[in-house]
Order: structure tokens, then C-alpha cells, then sequence
């Protein structure tokens, strides 16, 4: 088969967009490769790949390809109107995270704002949920991530996930926060061990471990404020 008459079925599994966004992240794809998650299927004659590094050279990239028509996108054989309002939508959302001003970042100036930020979210959750706000020097939150989900166990937190994130995100600090199912959230002896050892990795790494929350039915401990960090 020639390389040219491709399928993206073609194409080793460990290859494929989705597959590669999905085990090593949305930033390790190029632009081609993204707008085909996009595009999601291509033509009869030509996998979604050719297909979109055909839309990009057809707007010269990305640059006049964010203000293109629905209208001029429809002209190019393979994109239909559904295909157009997808790569619209995803174009808009784009503007808009790129024009977010950073006083609209929530701020977390004590323990309560950060139970604040995550107790609707958390207090009715059935299983422990593990979850890291990533902040910049100002100590507004630049990203949440759930770490993961299951009974605390100082050796399932890996540090190297949480700092990892932290890294990649150019974080200045951290603030952890996981929940109680009980609605009790009075520190286990886990949550201790668990503190603790992420509190040194952060002095390793150099990024602050601020806080580790514990979130309850309308309450919440720190651990900073119990003094076991």
C-alpha cells in the first residue's frame, strides 16, 4: 500500500492522534495532527491527516485559518458544515482562553478559599477524590487536576504525579485537597504520611506545598493549620 492512499486505520495504533494526545498529551501532537481529532473522519479518498494538512495549507496555517468563514471552510472539498462549526467553535474557544485576563483567576489567600473553591464539588463525591490546584507567584490558580481517585495511600500519591504537573505547568506552589466520603474530614493517619512526604518533595523541587485540605460535608481541615506541616 502507498503511503499516499493511507486510512488513518491504517496507521499503527501508537500513531493514530487520538491515541498519541491520550498517552503522551495534547501538546506533544502538531497542529495537523490536532485539527484531525477535530475533523475526526475524512474522505473516501483521503485519511482525516490528509485531509487536514490540506485545510492548513489551504489557509497557510493556523494564523488565517483562525479567521476563516464558515463559508470559505465549506468550500473545501471534505469539510462540510458540521466539520466547519467544529473547527469554529474550537477556534472561539481559543480567543477566548487566550484573551482570559488574570484577575478573573480565582485567588486563594487562606485555607477557606481553597475549600471554598472545590467543597461543592467534592462534598457529595463517594470515593476519595485526590485533587491538586496549581498556582503562579500571585497565587491565583492557573490549573485543577484530578490526581487520582481511590482510598488515600501514601504509597499510591506519587509525588513525582503531582509535581510533574507543577513543573509542566510552571507553578510557583500548590495546594492539595482530597475528600471524605463521610463527611468527617478529620485527618487519617495516611493523610499525615501523605502530607508530610509531599511537603519535602516540594522542598526538593522547589515549589511549595501551601496547604492540604480535606474536604467534609460543609467543612474542611488543613493541615497547615493542624500543624502537621
Amino acid at each position: 500500500m502507498k503511503t499516499d492512499t493511507l486510512m488513518i486505520r491504517d496507521y499503527p495504533v501508537d500513531e493514530r492522534p487520538r491515541e498519541r494526545l491520550i498517552n503522551n498529551g495534547a501538546e506533544s501532537l502538531s497542529n495537523h495532527e490536532l485539527l484531525a481529532i477535530l475533523l475526526r473522519t475524512g474522505t473516501k479518498s483521503e485519511s482525516v491527516i490528509q485531509l487536514a494538512n490540506r485545510l492548513l495549507s489551504q489557509f497557510d496555517g493556523l494564523m488565517w485559518l483562525k479567521d476563516a468563514a464558515l463559508e470559505e471552510l465549506t468550500n473545501l472539498k471534505g469539510i462540510g458544515e458540521a466539520k466547519a462549526v467544529q473547527i469554529a467553535a474550537a477556534v472561539e474557544l481559543g480567543r477566548r482562553i487566550s484573551n482570559l485576563a488574570y484577575d478573573e483567576r480565582y485567588v486563594i489567600r487562606s485555607p477557606e478559599d481553597g475549600a471554598n473553591y472545590c467543597m461543592n464539588d467534592m462534598r457529595f463525591l463517594s470515593q476519595e477524590h485526590f485533587v491538586c490546584l496549581y498556582l503562579n507567584t500571585k497565587n491565583q490558580v492557573i490549573h485543577r487536576q484530578t490526581i487520582f481517585i481511590g482510598s488515600l495511600n501514601a504509597s499510591i500519591v506519587h509525588p513525582r504525579e503531582v509535581f510533574k504537573e507543577a513543573i509542566r505547568r510552571s507553578a510557583a506552589s500548590i495546594i492539595c485537597l482530597h475528600n471524605h466520603p463521610s463527611g468527617d474530614p478529620a485527618p487519617s493517619r495516611e493523610d499525615i504520611e501523605v502530607t508530610k512526604r509531599l511537603v519535602e518533595c516540594g522542598k526538593m523541587v522547589g515549589i511549595e506545598l501551601l496547604d492540604h485540605l480535606i474536604i467534609g460535608d460543609k467543612k474542611y481541615v488543613s493541615m497547615k493549620e493542624k500543624g502537621y506541616m
